[in-house]
């Protein structure tokens, strides 16, 4: 990776965390307002909505994080075989250095035992970076700021779970889901969406439920009883009365991502991760020069 190269990443890695934390979106907005259409006028749903569509405006108006709480900074990315992967790691931290100091992301970082906060962003852990090489000839870098409050109301179930009435079967994995919704409330900064991994263990389950988010909102799932059951999720969770901020209303959830992954007999574990409104999530594909040549959202 020679200079040129580095210094063209680099600034094409802080313009996707520049636009990652400013600009919602377009399939997210897109169910935002299809959300706030269908509040009641002059409720206090439909003022949550029009409040956090004028949110969205601002920050895209000033380039600015639509949230204080820029979360966990999180990378998906695919680069070329030839690509130095330990340089690439230095640069990927560097970018989010840079954006922090320019104010794309909050001092969000802190020593989970002294309590100190970093400054930059960066420390055991952090940021995120999931990455594996593939035969094609760019790079494709996807990011995710997930913020606390929205991450705190995740939960994970394993089945059989007495509590919920929820047994080893697709019923069971619904009566968890909705469980997991009515205990979020407003405290998940509704209107929510959610990622659900059913299967694999703790930490597979829970990572695969994150990568859920980088659905486009509007597709189908593959699987025919998956996508039924996200269709399922999505209006029996809007019948639940939360509604944005969980001041009441029609609108608790945008959309459910759902995946399945394969278990050990012993173990069925459901794992569902929780999206706040300001679903801050975008991506590119990056030429082997280091330039953006296309955004994906």
């Amino acid at each position: 990776m020679n200079k040129t190269l580095e210094t063209r990443l680099h600034d094409s890695l802080v313009e996707i965390i520049r636009k990652t934390s400013a600009e919602l979106p377009d399939d997210v907005f897109k169910a935002i307002e299809e959300g706030r259409q269908a509040e009641q006028a002059g409720s206090s749903a439909a003022y949550a909505m029009n409040i956090i569509c004028d949110n969205v405006d601002i920050a895209k108006r000033k380039s600015q994080p639509l949230c204080q709480d820029t979360g966990t900074v999180l990378f998906y990315i695919h680069f070329p075989m030839k690509t130095d992967y330990e340089k690439l790691q230095k640069l990927i931290k560097k970018a989010v250095v840079t954006a922090t100091k320019k104010g794309y992301l909050r001092q969000n970082s802190v020593d989970s035992i002294t309590g100190k906060n970093s400054g930059n962003n960066i420390g055991p852990g952090a940021p995120v970076i999931h990455a594996e090489p593939w035969k094609k000839d760019h790079f494709e870098i996807k990011l995710m700021l997930k913020g606390g409050g929205c991450e705190n109301v995740g939960a994970q179930y394993s089945l059989p779970d007495s509590r919920v009435g929820a047994g080893r079967d697709l019923k069971g994995v619904e009566k968890c889901i909705l469980d997991a919704v009515q205990n979020a409330q407003g405290k998940g900064c509704g209107p929510g969406i959610l990622g659900v991994a059913v299967g694999g263990d703790r930490g597979t389950g829970y990572s695969a439920s994150k990568e859920q988010f980088l659905r486009k909102l509007g597709d189908r799932n593959r699987n025919p009883e998956l996508s039924a059951l996200e269709e399922r999720i999505t209006r029996e969770a809007n019948e639940l009365g939360i509604g944005p901020m969980g001041f009441g209303g029609k609108t608790t959830l945008l959309a459910t991502k759902i995946t399945a992954l394969n278990r050990v007999p012993a173990s069925f574990f459901v794992s569902v991760s929780y999206m706040c409104w300001a679903f801050r999530r975008q991506g590119a594909k990056v030429s082997n020069k280091g330039e953006i040549q296309k955004w994906l959202y």
